[in-house]
């Protein structure tokens, strides 16, 4: 499966941004999705996830709350809903997927999408 991230850019703090994940190649609803950012040198943080169905989702607790991830699997695409943007949230962020569990660590996931960049200024 490929995976295209998109929907980033600049923002200010407070506002909200929409992320998508659109897949192509194979059977998307096959496999979970994971989104992750990374900000500099800094190692690439888990968010959020979600089951092949939809019906089980799971976050990193520093952005529960203000983030949801939902998917489509009628449109092949993922979504990162973030709210209340920090500066502390910009970064590169990038969607992933795997066939197996919807897992936490990168090393979980076998494909992944060219991240977006999303910027919050003050």
């Amino acid at each position: 499966v490929q995976l295209q991230a998109s929907g980033g850019g600049l923002v200010q703090a407070g506002d909200s941004v929409l992320l998508s994940c659109s897949a192509s190649g194979d059977t998307f609803d096959s496999y979970a999705i994971g989104w992750f950012r990374q900000a500099g040198e800094n190692e690439r943080e888990f968010l959020a996830t979600i089951s092949w169905g939809g019906g089980r989702a799971d976050y990193a607790e520093s952005v529960k709350g203000r983030f949801t991830i939902s998917r489509d699997n009628t449109k092949n695409t993922a979504y990162l809903q973030m709210n209340n943007l920090k500066v502390e949230d910009t970064a590169v962020y990038y969607c992933a997927a795997d066939m197996l569990d919807a897992g936490v660590e990168v090393g979980d996931y076998d494909h992944w999408g060219q991240g977006t960049l999303v910027t919050v200024s003050s």
